[in-house]
């Protein structure tokens, strides 16, 4: 098996070759194939962002668990710095090495053995933590070492399961750290959240995650195998579980699906096109419209005897009508793809800005546009110089 490094969240200028699924998760693509217009392909044209929204929910709970993490540290190197020097407490030993966790973007098979060991610890940690709360035992001196005044815990009421990402800053909890989030006042530079996080708020993630997605009739159930859904869900209600080890299978088997099914679907549609289905069935129309009209025009002139200049005429509707049907058998406009635009909903354009599919487009329209020129050439001479006959 092949290791692979932490990826960065920054796009790679240099990339020549078409994006995985990997790379567009972990927000290392730009338009038109990044994490915004996937979300968009997988509402619109996929109808299943109910896996996209699972996987991000799963991240976010993952990042509630290293701020978490990061704050109680933080709290036991402040309240208790003693534990720091002797290294009697297995609690504080495991903080102290735990180091920086990783950030979900791929599936937990693509962590190399040092990324996989951090992953392990963190779990490890919280289901420790975990049974210490349960058993009242997690304190020290009467000091509790979770951060206090969550927002999460003076707000126990979970979202309702329709609130997706939004441009509004969520109250009940951190906002995910996704593209509908960008500026938002929740977070930190560090794009962490701003707020502490408190040992209930990673439980109510767990549940809610369970509760949308996983539960056989919840409002948003996605499709899993029995054998992941029953261990999940055992984890969760019987073990008293919320761990991110829980959702590992879960987690893989939705990249695994969101991978074979539905990825390839978005690179044709977003790396070799630049159109939506709406606006390709538009110039279907508008095609067959343009190619109605210019061969009936054309067989009036021919039979009607009509001279060359008149005929010149039907350059206009066998220009409209090629280009069109071209347009939509390619599913790309090529000026547009030229000018460097890609539809993302009907009529709403956005530039694009991945170096590698912009010169991919740029191929493919000037392929579209010699093959648009040449049958619409043929079409027009034919009928502007054939013989006309009266009848």
């Amino acid at each position: 098996m092949s290791t692979m490094t932490t990826p960065s969240p920054h796009p790679d200028p240099n990339r020549n070759r078409l994006p995985t699924l990997f790379e567009v998760l972990s927000r290392q693509t730009l338009a038109p194939v990044d994490l915004f217009s996937f979300y968009i392909f997988m509402r619109d044209q996929q109808r299943s962002v109910d896996y996209l929204d699972f996987w991000l929910d799963v991240s976010q709970h993952m990042s509630l668990c290293r701020h978490y993490v990061r704050e109680l540290r933080r709290s036991v190197l402040v309240e208790t710095p003693e534990l720091e020097k002797q290294g009697s407490k297995r609690s504080s030993y495991v903080l102290d090495h735990l180091g920086e966790v990783n950030d979900p973007s791929g599936p937990s098979t693509n962590l190399n053995n040092e990324e996989r060991v951090k992953d392990q610890n963190l779990s490890a940690f919280l289901r420790q933590d975990n049974d210490l709360n349960a058993n009242g035992a997690l304190a020290n001196g009467g000091v509790h070492h979770s951060p206090h005044s969550s927002l999460g815990s003076q707000q126990s009421g979970l979202r309702g399961s329709g609130d997706r990402p939004s441009n509004g800053t969520e109250r009940e909890r951190p906002p995910r750290p996704s593209f509908m989030t960008n500026g938002s006042p929740g977070y930190t530079n560090s794009n962490s959240p701003a707020h502490t996080v408190a040992r209930a708020d990673i439980r109510a993630s767990a549940e809610k995650i369970l509760y949308t997605y996983l539960l056989p009739g919840s409002e948003r159930e996605i499709i899993l195998p029995q054998g992941i859904l029953s261990d999940v869900t055992t984890s969760i209600e019987e073990e008293g579980r919320d761990d991110p080890e829980v959702f590992d299978a879960a987690k893989d088997y939705t990249f695994q699906a969101m991978e074979r099914d539905a990825f390839p679907g978005f690179l044709r549609a977003k790396a070799l096109g630049n159109l939506v289905p709406p606006s390709s069935f538009l110039r279907l129309c508008l095609g067959l419209l343009g190619m109605f009209g210019g061969f009936w025009a054309g067989f009036a002139c021919i039979f009607l005897d009509k001279p060359k200049h008149i005929r010149c005429g039907l350059i206009l509707p066998f220009t409209i009508g090629v280009y069109a049907l071209s347009s939509q058998q390619y599913s790309i406009d090529p000026v547009l793809a030229l000018a460097g635009l890609s539809e993302y909903t009907f009529m709403n354009w956005s530039r694009i800005r991945e170096p590698y599919i912009r010169k991919l487009m740029n191929k493919r329209a000037m392929m579209v546009l010699f093959f648009t020129v040449l049958i619409g050439v043929c079409l027009i001479v034919l009928f502007i110089f054939v013989p006309g006959h009266r009848l």
